[in-house]
Protein backbone atom coordinates (compact mmCIF):
# COMPACT_ATOMS: atom_id res chain seq x y z
CA UNK A 1 0.00 0.00 0.00
CA UNK A 2 2.97 2.46 0.97
CA UNK A 3 4.97 1.85 -2.38
CA UNK A 4 0.94 2.46 -4.56
CA UNK A 5 0.83 5.62 -2.39
CA UNK A 6 4.39 6.48 -3.20
CA UNK A 7 3.67 6.18 -6.55
CA UNK A 8 0.85 7.71 -7.10
CA UNK A 9 2.60 11.28 -5.48
CA UNK A 10 4.98 10.56 -8.17
CA UNK A 11 2.51 10.65 -10.84
CA UNK A 12 0.73 13.41 -9.20
CA UNK A 13 4.55 15.17 -9.03
CA UNK A 14 4.52 14.64 -13.25
CA UNK A 15 1.46 15.80 -13.56
CA UNK A 16 1.82 19.35 -12.23
CA UNK A 17 4.98 19.08 -14.88
CA UNK A 18 3.06 18.25 -17.53
CA UNK A 19 0.37 20.92 -16.79
CA UNK A 20 3.06 23.74 -16.18
CA UNK A 21 1.92 23.80 -12.66
CA UNK A 22 5.51 22.98 -11.36
CA UNK A 23 8.42 23.52 -13.10
CA UNK A 24 11.19 21.62 -14.59
CA UNK A 25 14.59 21.36 -17.06
CA UNK A 26 13.66 19.01 -19.73
CA UNK A 27 16.62 16.49 -19.06
CA UNK A 28 14.91 16.95 -15.49
CA UNK A 29 11.58 16.31 -16.83
CA UNK A 30 12.56 12.94 -18.37
CA UNK A 31 14.00 11.54 -15.88
CA UNK A 32 10.95 12.08 -13.62
CA UNK A 33 9.01 10.48 -16.43
CA UNK A 34 10.85 7.69 -16.82
CA UNK A 35 11.41 6.75 -13.25
CA UNK A 36 7.47 6.66 -13.12
CA UNK A 37 6.92 4.49 -15.97
CA UNK A 38 9.21 2.53 -14.42
CA UNK A 39 7.34 2.68 -10.54
CA UNK A 40 4.03 2.09 -12.48
CA UNK A 41 5.30 -1.36 -13.71
CA UNK A 42 4.64 -3.32 -11.70
CA UNK A 43 1.33 -1.87 -9.47
CA UNK A 44 0.04 -2.01 -12.66
CA UNK A 45 -0.12 -6.02 -12.89
CA UNK A 46 -3.33 -5.75 -11.29
CA UNK A 47 -4.20 -2.69 -10.19
CA UNK A 48 -6.65 -0.84 -12.51
CA UNK A 49 -5.45 2.90 -11.53
CA UNK A 50 -2.09 2.38 -11.63
CA UNK A 51 -2.59 0.19 -15.22
CA UNK A 52 -4.66 3.62 -16.53
CA UNK A 53 -1.86 5.53 -15.61
CA UNK A 54 1.05 3.55 -16.90
CA UNK A 55 -0.85 3.89 -20.26
CA UNK A 56 -1.66 7.23 -20.25
CA UNK A 57 2.21 8.13 -19.22
CA UNK A 58 3.24 5.86 -22.18
CA UNK A 59 1.49 8.17 -24.08
CA UNK A 60 2.97 11.10 -22.32
CA UNK A 61 6.43 9.84 -23.38
CA UNK A 62 5.35 8.84 -26.62
CA UNK A 63 4.33 12.75 -27.05
CA UNK A 64 7.62 13.63 -25.73
CA UNK A 65 9.10 11.54 -28.49
CA UNK A 66 7.43 12.97 -31.45
CA UNK A 67 7.82 15.97 -31.15
CA UNK A 68 11.45 15.25 -30.99
CA UNK A 69 11.59 13.81 -34.18
CA UNK A 70 11.28 10.11 -32.95
CA UNK A 71 8.13 8.91 -35.09
CA UNK A 72 9.29 5.17 -34.67
CA UNK A 73 9.88 5.41 -30.75
CA UNK A 74 6.51 7.45 -30.24
CA UNK A 75 4.91 4.75 -32.20
CA UNK A 76 6.64 2.25 -29.85
CA UNK A 77 5.44 3.81 -26.28
CA UNK A 78 2.18 4.72 -27.80
CA UNK A 79 1.27 1.02 -28.77
CA UNK A 80 2.77 -0.51 -24.76
CA UNK A 81 0.96 2.49 -23.11
CA UNK A 82 -2.49 1.40 -25.41
CA UNK A 83 -2.43 -2.03 -23.79
CA UNK A 84 -2.27 -1.29 -20.17
CA UNK A 85 -4.69 1.46 -21.09
CA UNK A 86 -7.30 -0.90 -22.59
CA UNK A 87 -6.89 -3.33 -19.84
CA UNK A 88 -8.09 -0.12 -17.31
CA UNK A 89 -10.56 1.25 -19.44
CA UNK A 90 -13.57 -0.63 -18.38
CA UNK A 91 -13.05 0.47 -14.88
CA UNK A 92 -14.19 3.96 -14.91
CA UNK A 93 -15.11 6.41 -17.43
CA UNK A 94 -11.70 8.76 -16.70
CA UNK A 95 -10.01 5.90 -17.97
CA UNK A 96 -12.13 5.05 -20.81
CA UNK A 97 -11.11 9.08 -22.09
CA UNK A 98 -7.59 8.25 -21.64
CA UNK A 99 -7.57 5.18 -23.72
CA UNK A 100 -10.07 6.77 -26.50
CA UNK A 101 -7.60 10.24 -26.44
CA UNK A 102 -4.35 7.35 -26.89
CA UNK A 103 -6.15 5.75 -29.74
CA UNK A 104 -6.24 9.16 -31.83
CA UNK A 105 -2.70 10.26 -30.77
CA UNK A 106 -1.75 6.72 -32.57
CA UNK A 107 -4.06 7.32 -35.37
CA UNK A 108 -2.30 10.82 -35.99
CA UNK A 109 1.00 9.62 -35.94
CA UNK A 110 0.76 6.36 -37.96
CA UNK A 111 -0.91 8.54 -40.31
CA UNK A 112 1.34 11.42 -40.70
CA UNK A 113 3.22 10.55 -43.60
CA UNK A 114 -0.35 10.96 -45.34
CA UNK A 115 -0.25 14.53 -44.69
CA UNK A 116 1.66 17.65 -45.80
CA UNK A 117 2.91 20.41 -43.28
CA UNK A 118 -0.03 22.22 -43.53
CA UNK A 119 -1.79 19.04 -41.91
CA UNK A 120 -3.85 18.52 -45.62
CA UNK A 121 -3.83 15.23 -47.00
CA UNK A 122 -1.04 14.51 -49.64
CA UNK A 123 -3.23 12.46 -51.50
CA UNK A 124 -6.50 12.98 -51.27
CA UNK A 125 -7.88 11.21 -54.34
CA UNK A 126 -7.46 7.56 -53.17
CA UNK A 127 -7.00 4.45 -55.76
CA UNK A 128 -7.55 7.48 -58.71
CA UNK A 129 -4.59 9.11 -58.25
CA UNK A 130 -1.21 8.97 -60.40
CA UNK A 131 1.13 9.37 -57.59
CA UNK A 132 0.40 8.03 -53.72
CA UNK A 133 1.16 6.63 -50.89
CA UNK A 134 3.66 3.55 -50.54
CA UNK A 135 1.99 0.54 -49.45
CA UNK A 136 3.26 0.82 -45.94
CA UNK A 137 2.07 3.99 -45.44
CA UNK A 138 -1.22 3.06 -46.64
CA UNK A 139 -1.71 0.10 -44.40
CA UNK A 140 -0.45 2.54 -41.56
CA UNK A 141 -3.25 4.63 -42.94
CA UNK A 142 -6.13 2.38 -43.02
CA UNK A 143 -4.60 1.11 -39.28
CA UNK A 144 -4.83 4.75 -38.35
CA UNK A 145 -8.52 5.24 -39.47
CA UNK A 146 -9.11 1.60 -37.80
CA UNK A 147 -7.62 3.09 -34.29
CA UNK A 148 -9.67 6.65 -34.92
CA UNK A 149 -13.04 4.63 -35.48
CA UNK A 150 -12.27 2.25 -32.26
CA UNK A 151 -11.74 5.74 -30.51
CA UNK A 152 -15.37 6.96 -31.61
CA UNK A 153 -16.99 3.59 -30.76
CA UNK A 154 -15.28 4.40 -26.85
CA UNK A 155 -16.50 7.49 -26.32
CA UNK A 156 -20.20 7.03 -28.15
CA UNK A 157 -20.00 4.27 -25.35
CA UNK A 158 -19.86 6.65 -22.28
CA UNK A 159 -22.62 9.16 -21.05
CA UNK A 160 -23.70 11.37 -23.36
CA UNK A 161 -25.32 13.66 -20.70
CA UNK A 162 -21.71 14.37 -19.86
CA UNK A 163 -20.61 17.29 -21.73
CA UNK A 164 -17.04 15.65 -21.64
CA UNK A 165 -18.23 12.83 -23.63
CA UNK A 166 -20.31 14.93 -25.53
CA UNK A 167 -16.84 16.93 -26.49
CA UNK A 168 -14.91 14.04 -26.86
CA UNK A 169 -17.07 11.95 -29.43
CA UNK A 170 -17.32 15.57 -31.24
CA UNK A 171 -13.65 15.58 -31.55
CA UNK A 172 -13.46 11.78 -31.90
CA UNK A 173 -15.39 12.29 -35.65
CA UNK A 174 -13.41 15.01 -37.34
CA UNK A 175 -10.40 13.05 -36.87
CA UNK A 176 -12.11 10.21 -38.08
CA UNK A 177 -12.88 12.24 -40.95
CA UNK A 178 -9.20 13.33 -41.01
CA UNK A 179 -7.79 9.64 -41.66
CA UNK A 180 -10.76 9.00 -44.30
CA UNK A 181 -9.44 12.25 -46.41
CA UNK A 182 -5.96 10.89 -46.18
CA UNK A 183 -6.88 7.80 -47.73
CA UNK A 184 -8.88 9.38 -50.07
CA UNK A 185 -12.19 8.40 -49.22
CA UNK A 186 -13.71 11.80 -49.67
CA UNK A 187 -17.39 11.22 -49.44
CA UNK A 188 -17.37 9.33 -46.14
CA UNK A 189 -14.90 11.96 -44.79
CA UNK A 190 -17.40 14.63 -45.72
CA UNK A 191 -20.18 12.74 -44.11
CA UNK A 192 -18.02 12.45 -40.79
CA UNK A 193 -17.16 16.31 -40.67
CA UNK A 194 -20.50 17.12 -41.35
CA UNK A 195 -21.63 15.14 -37.93
CA UNK A 196 -19.12 16.30 -36.21
CA UNK A 197 -19.68 20.11 -36.90
CA UNK A 198 -23.42 19.05 -36.09
CA UNK A 199 -22.17 18.57 -32.81
CA UNK A 200 -20.13 20.74 -31.67
CA UNK A 201 -22.65 23.38 -32.79
CA UNK A 202 -25.27 21.47 -30.46
CA UNK A 203 -22.42 22.30 -27.73
CA UNK A 204 -22.12 25.80 -27.98
CA UNK A 205 -26.14 26.05 -28.04
CA UNK A 206 -25.71 24.66 -24.38
CA UNK A 207 -23.92 27.48 -23.55
CA UNK A 208 -20.66 25.67 -22.18
CA UNK A 209 -17.65 27.97 -20.41
CA UNK A 210 -15.24 29.66 -21.90
CA UNK A 211 -12.38 27.31 -22.58
CA UNK A 212 -14.83 24.76 -23.69
CA UNK A 213 -16.39 27.64 -26.42
CA UNK A 214 -12.90 28.56 -27.63
CA UNK A 215 -12.24 24.68 -27.87
CA UNK A 216 -15.49 24.41 -29.86
CA UNK A 217 -15.00 27.34 -32.40
CA UNK A 218 -11.83 26.02 -33.00
CA UNK A 219 -13.07 23.10 -33.91
CA UNK A 220 -15.96 24.48 -36.55
CA UNK A 221 -13.00 26.68 -37.93
CA UNK A 222 -11.01 23.49 -39.09
CA UNK A 223 -14.00 21.36 -39.69
CA UNK A 224 -15.19 24.37 -42.55
CA UNK A 225 -11.71 24.27 -43.56
CA UNK A 226 -11.73 20.89 -43.90
CA UNK A 227 -15.53 20.29 -45.71
CA UNK A 228 -14.40 23.22 -47.99
CA UNK A 229 -11.29 21.36 -49.17
CA UNK A 230 -13.36 17.76 -49.49
CA UNK A 231 -15.81 19.19 -51.19
CA UNK A 232 -13.27 20.12 -54.64
CA UNK A 233 -12.47 16.50 -54.37
CA UNK A 234 -16.09 14.59 -54.75
CA UNK A 235 -18.13 13.49 -57.92
CA UNK A 236 -21.74 14.62 -58.57
CA UNK A 237 -22.67 11.46 -57.68
CA UNK A 238 -21.12 11.81 -54.09
CA UNK A 239 -22.70 15.40 -53.63
CA UNK A 240 -26.17 14.08 -54.46
CA UNK A 241 -25.49 11.23 -52.46
CA UNK A 242 -24.72 13.07 -49.09
CA UNK A 243 -27.61 15.85 -49.73
CA UNK A 244 -29.92 12.62 -49.64
CA UNK A 245 -28.65 11.63 -46.63
CA UNK A 246 -29.01 15.50 -45.27
CA UNK A 247 -25.09 15.72 -44.97
CA UNK A 248 -24.55 18.77 -47.10
CA UNK A 249 -24.66 21.62 -45.33
CA UNK A 250 -26.64 24.64 -46.58
CA UNK A 251 -24.08 26.79 -46.65
CA UNK A 252 -22.01 24.64 -48.92
CA UNK A 253 -24.78 24.21 -51.46
CA UNK A 254 -23.60 27.04 -53.62
CA UNK A 255 -19.96 25.43 -53.57
CA UNK A 256 -21.68 22.21 -54.65
CA UNK A 257 -23.50 23.61 -57.25
CA UNK A 258 -20.40 25.05 -58.40
CA UNK A 259 -18.40 21.65 -57.95
CA UNK A 260 -21.16 20.04 -60.20
CA UNK A 261 -21.34 23.04 -62.92
CA UNK A 262 -17.35 22.52 -62.85
CA UNK A 263 -17.55 19.07 -63.74
CA UNK A 264 -20.25 19.73 -66.84
CA UNK A 265 -23.43 18.82 -65.01
CA UNK A 266 -25.96 21.24 -66.76
CA UNK A 267 -28.41 23.27 -64.75
CA UNK A 268 -31.48 21.81 -65.02
CA UNK A 269 -30.27 18.34 -63.95
CA UNK A 270 -28.06 20.02 -60.55
CA UNK A 271 -31.68 21.74 -59.62
CA UNK A 272 -33.21 18.10 -60.11
CA UNK A 273 -30.69 16.24 -58.33
CA UNK A 274 -29.75 17.99 -55.63
CA UNK A 275 -33.27 19.33 -54.74
CA UNK A 276 -32.95 23.07 -55.71
CA UNK A 277 -35.01 26.02 -57.90
CA UNK A 278 -33.85 26.26 -61.25
CA UNK A 279 -33.54 30.11 -60.35
CA UNK A 280 -31.78 29.20 -56.99
CA UNK A 281 -29.37 27.18 -59.14
CA UNK A 282 -28.74 30.04 -61.56
CA UNK A 283 -28.10 32.65 -59.09
CA UNK A 284 -25.23 30.82 -57.23
CA UNK A 285 -23.77 30.22 -60.11
CA UNK A 286 -23.71 33.65 -60.97
CA UNK A 287 -22.52 34.86 -57.61
CA UNK A 288 -20.22 32.18 -56.73
CA UNK A 289 -16.65 32.06 -58.23
CA UNK A 290 -13.98 29.19 -58.80
CA UNK A 291 -10.30 29.58 -59.46
CA UNK A 292 -9.34 27.81 -62.47
CA UNK A 293 -5.92 26.82 -62.46
CA UNK A 294 -4.23 24.94 -65.59
CA UNK A 295 -1.01 24.14 -67.39
CA UNK A 296 -0.06 23.47 -70.29
CA UNK A 297 3.11 21.54 -71.12
CA UNK A 298 4.70 20.37 -74.92
CA UNK A 299 6.94 17.44 -74.78
CA UNK A 300 10.45 17.93 -76.36
CA UNK A 301 12.41 15.49 -78.87
CA UNK A 302 13.90 13.92 -75.60
CA UNK A 303 10.61 12.53 -74.78
CA UNK A 304 10.24 15.25 -71.54
CA UNK A 305 7.45 17.18 -70.26
CA UNK A 306 8.33 21.01 -70.91
CA UNK A 307 6.06 23.08 -68.50
CA UNK A 308 5.48 26.52 -70.93
CA UNK A 309 5.18 30.05 -69.27
CA UNK A 310 2.51 32.52 -68.82
CA UNK A 311 0.26 33.12 -69.46
CA UNK A 312 -0.17 28.86 -70.92
CA UNK A 313 1.04 28.47 -67.05
CA UNK A 314 -1.44 30.45 -64.78
CA UNK A 315 -5.14 31.04 -62.99
CA UNK A 316 -8.13 33.54 -63.20
CA UNK A 317 -11.21 33.47 -61.49
CA UNK A 318 -14.53 32.42 -63.40
CA UNK A 319 -18.17 32.01 -62.72
CA UNK A 320 -20.87 29.73 -64.22
CA UNK A 321 -18.32 27.69 -66.54
CA UNK A 322 -17.17 24.01 -66.97
CA UNK A 323 -13.81 22.95 -66.29
CA UNK A 324 -14.06 21.93 -70.50
CA UNK A 325 -15.55 25.75 -71.28
CA UNK A 326 -12.01 27.28 -69.77
CA UNK A 327 -9.77 24.45 -71.27
CA UNK A 328 -11.73 24.73 -74.78
CA UNK A 329 -10.55 28.68 -74.47
CA UNK A 330 -7.17 27.99 -73.94
CA UNK A 331 -6.98 25.31 -76.38
CA UNK A 332 -7.53 27.90 -79.15
CA UNK A 333 -5.94 30.60 -77.92
CA UNK A 334 -2.91 27.95 -77.30
CA UNK A 335 -3.26 27.18 -81.36
CA UNK A 336 -3.35 30.67 -82.10
CA UNK A 337 -0.08 31.70 -80.69
CA UNK A 338 3.46 32.09 -81.06
CA UNK A 339 4.24 29.39 -78.65
CA UNK A 340 2.14 26.73 -80.37
CA UNK A 341 4.64 23.70 -81.11
CA UNK A 342 3.10 22.35 -84.27
CA UNK A 343 0.54 19.82 -84.89
CA UNK A 344 2.92 17.07 -85.10
CA UNK A 345 4.12 17.73 -81.79
CA UNK A 346 2.70 16.48 -78.31
CA UNK A 347 1.53 18.69 -75.65
CA UNK A 348 -1.23 18.12 -73.02
CA UNK A 349 -3.11 20.38 -70.99
CA UNK A 350 -4.92 20.28 -67.10
CA UNK A 351 -7.29 22.34 -65.45
CA UNK A 352 -7.70 22.20 -61.52
CA UNK A 353 -10.29 23.91 -59.51
CA UNK A 354 -8.06 25.89 -56.86
CA UNK A 355 -4.94 24.85 -57.42
CA UNK A 356 -2.45 22.37 -59.40
CA UNK A 357 -2.41 19.02 -57.71
CA UNK A 358 -2.05 15.69 -58.73
CA UNK A 359 -3.41 14.83 -62.31
CA UNK A 360 -5.96 12.97 -61.44
CA UNK A 361 -7.30 15.78 -59.34
CA UNK A 362 -7.24 18.02 -62.75
CA UNK A 363 -11.07 19.16 -63.44
CA UNK A 364 -10.16 18.76 -66.97
CA UNK A 365 -6.95 17.14 -68.87
CA UNK A 366 -6.39 16.44 -72.59
CA UNK A 367 -3.45 14.90 -74.93
CA UNK A 368 -2.63 16.74 -78.09
CA UNK A 369 -0.67 15.18 -81.16
CA UNK A 370 -0.28 11.82 -83.22
CA UNK A 371 -2.20 8.95 -81.99
CA UNK A 372 -3.55 10.92 -79.10
CA UNK A 373 -6.63 9.66 -76.64
CA UNK A 374 -9.37 11.95 -76.49
CA UNK A 375 -10.49 14.88 -73.65
CA UNK A 376 -11.18 13.64 -70.27
CA UNK A 377 -13.19 15.89 -68.15
CA UNK A 378 -13.29 15.02 -64.55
Amino acid sequence: MAQREAVLRLDEQWARIRSGAAQAEPAEADVLLAELIGALREPARGDAECAARLGLRLSDLAARRFSGGDRGGALAAIEEGLRFSQQAAGHAPEYARWYARGLINQGVWLSWPLSDGERLPLHPLGPGAESGPSAMERAAGERARDLTRGAVEVWAGLDQEDPVNQRGLAQAKVFLGDRLSELGMAEDSVAWAVDAEGSFRRLLLADPGPEESQEAEEALDHIGRQLELRLRFLTFASLVNLRTRGLLPERLLPRAVVAARIQGIEEPEIAVRLGLEADQVRTMLEVTPWVAVWRIEVRGSDGLWNVTSHPWRSGAEVRNRTAEDVADELIRRFAASSDYPGDGAHWRIRVWWHAEGDPAGARFRRVFGPDAPAATPS
